[in-house]
């Protein structure tokens, strides 16, 4: 060993004194530089799990809004039918009591006009007899030539009509 310490100038002094300088730069350098480095490092990635964290939270609230709307979506159109269904119900009633309604106002209108006519028929026969007892009593005074009485004239007409 001591050969090879006098081939390469090995001086045991100086090689501590460097071995005790590199610790002493490693322990400044590990206190000043690579525990700052360090706290940065793990500061970062804190706050880049934590953005994960609330990045897949946020992922997961959106998802359960879009359900929710869905839902709402759907429970909108089922009630939006049902009112679409009661207004058809509704105007299928209105059209069937206003159907019902011009039937009852028809029937109404000719039973009316019926007993009207009926009312016309029966003035008219009436007038047409009388007018007819008339002719029949200036027929009957001309072919007997005398004006007969009431009582006469009453039974000729009646007989007449028959």
């Amino acid at each position: 060993m001591e050969a090879l310490v006098k081939t390469f100038h090995i001086d045991w002094s100086l090689l501590l004194a460097q071995a005790v300088n590199f610790a002493l730069v490693l322990a400044i350098l590990y206190k000043f530089a690579y525990k700052p480095v360090l706290k940065v490092l793990n500061d970062r990635t804190g706050k880049i799990e934590k953005g994960l964290r609330d990045a897949e939270t946020a992922g997961e609230k959106l998802i359960e809004m879009e359900r929710r709307e869905k839902e709402v979506l759907i429970k909108a159109k089922e009630e939006a039918q049902k009112i679409i269904d009661k207004a058809e119900k509704i105007a299928q009633k209105n059209t069937q009591d206003m159907k019902i309604s011009a039937k009852e106002q028809s029937v109404k209108f000719l039973a009316d006009a019926k007993e009207r006519i009926e009312q016309e028929k029966t003035k008219a026969v009436k007038e047409a007899k009388t007018e007819i007892a008339g002719l029949v009593i200036a027929a009957a005074e001309k072919i007997i030539g005398e004006k007969m009485d009431s009582n006469k004239d009453k039974e000729l007409i009646e007989k007449a009509i028959k």
